[in-house]
């Protein structure tokens, strides 16, 4: 690859309604970001040393670095605590988010507060490791977990700028209208999601189709090249013309 890839977790909150399709927490991330600006995505980021360092501490497995990042990024960047016990209050939140976004560590803001990490919360799902010469290459963990109940998401006005509860289905809808911009690997993971009617039939698919790296590679079909999944990976759609893809 041409770059070295950024190892990175992302999360993807459900929020379930009767009747009715379940919802999922997006960011739109702020046009001035240099990779996806101005894209739809799920809360998430750069798994850091912090990170590590607390999965060293509380133990879970190999991609308990992920999770906790995974869990970070989304205090962070949408105001939501998942895998957080007990739940904080509203008040003890906000002061969670604001010390994360003074650069203070995740480890001893849980240690202030007297709060513990549940991993489990989270379920694997996907792990998407492109290949693009040119742009900046993300290794990225994907997990699926509940929203809390009083989950109540706000923008942190840098990294995200506006912040939407909507179905896969919509948001799919909403980026072939040209009313919102999504990069492949979304677009992807939006469509596997689109045919889950609950969370519960989310975690069963991901545990019918155990994680392993996606990357997606070109292939020329009738003539046009198009950017390709395996077959066999559990995604409905596989395969992309190049002249429609967004990858960054």
């Amino acid at each position: 690859m041409a770059d070295t890839p950024i190892p990175a977790a992302t999360l993807v909150l459900f929020r379930e309604r009767a009747e009715a399709p379940p919802e999922v927490l997006m960011t739109e991330r702020a046009r001035a970001m240099a990779f996806a600006g101005g894209a739809m995505v799920f809360p998430g980021g750069r798994i850091d040393p912090g990170d590590h360092a607390l999965a060293t501490l509380i133990g879970g497995g190999e991609d308990a670095a992920a999770r906790i990042a995974a869990i970070r990024e989304t205090i962070e960047e949408a105001g939501v605590a998942v895998g957080v016990t007990p739940t904080p209050s509203a008040e003890r939140l906000a002061e969670m988010r604001a010390g994360l976004h003074a650069g203070e560590a995740f480890a001893d803001i849980l240690h202030a507060a007297g709060l513990t990490l549940d991993l489990e919360a989270l379920v694997p799902f996907a792990r998407w490791l492109p290949d693009h010469p040119g742009i900046r290459i993300f290794d990225t963990l994907f997990f699926l977990a509940r929203a809390p109940d009083d989950a109540a998401p706000t923008v942190d006005a840098t990294e995200t700028v506006r912040l939407l509860w909507t179905t896969a289905a919509d948001m799919l809808a909403a980026a072939d209208r040209g009313d919102a911009a999504i990069i492949f690997p979304t677009r992807r993971n939006l469509e596997r999601l689109a045919q889950f009617d609950s969370f519960d039939a989310a975690v069963a698919n991901a545990r019918t189709y155990p994680v392993r790296t996606i990357t997606p590679h070109m292939e020329v079909r009738d003539g046009v090249p198009h950017l390709c999944l395996p077959e066999d990976s559990g995604y409905p759609v596989t395969a992309e013309p190049i002249e429609a893809v967004r990858r960054g």
